[in-house]
């Protein structure tokens, strides 16, 4: 890996640290402390999903789409499976971890039978866990890497990732979902 430890937390990982995959979501961090970026996330996130009506919820902005309560119950559910690699790497388990099929989640996890605020409430709570994870990692910690899903990691990837996912799914969401509402 290439950057120093100290500064591990607040420098963007190298491209040796993910699956190329990743990179559209690591694009998507301002450069800065990760952490920081992910509790600054939090306010515009839920003032954006707070203000969706209960009666849009179940919208899909296309045919086999996924409704807003599915995109924001697939955001908490994959910043839970990106935590769980980080914490499994930061404590240096070298066990392969296997993938995970979003789809599969979604199409199992009844969010539509939940309501929008339940969801949104969930969603606070698992990046109020995420962010205390991070926080209480050594430098050291932050440039351990795993393999998940066939691909090598580092824990400070992941914290990028968990931030532009969560980017990602909010954009998509205004834009598709809610411009013109």
């Amino acid at each position: 890996m290439t950057a120093t430890a100290p500064d591990a937390r607040a420098t963007r990982p190298a491209p040796d640290e993910y699956a190329p995959y990743y990179d559209a979501y690591i694009r998507k961090v301002a450069d800065g402390d990760v952490v920081h970026a992910l509790r600054a996330q939090l306010p515009d996130t839920l003032a954006t999903l707070r203000a969706v009506p209960e009666s849009r919820a179940g919208h899909r902005y296309a045919e086999g789409k996924w409704s807003i309560r599915e995109v924001v119950g697939h955001v908490c559910d994959a910043e839970r499976v990106f935590a769980y690699r980080a914490m499994r790497f930061a404590r240096a388990d070298a066990t392969e971890l296997p993938g995970f099929d979003e789809n599969a989640f979604v199409a199992n996890a009844r969010f539509d039978e939940r309501s929008l605020t339940s969801l949104v409430d969930e969603f606070a709570a698992v990046r109020g866990a995420t962010t205390a994870f991070f926080d209480g990692l050594f430098p050291d910690e932050w440039m351990r890497v795993g393999t998940a899903n066939g691909k090598t990691m580092s824990v400070r990837a992941l914290a990028w990732v968990i931030a532009g996912h969560e980017r990602h799914h909010l954009q998509v969401l205004k834009e598709r979902y809610l411009e013109g509402s």
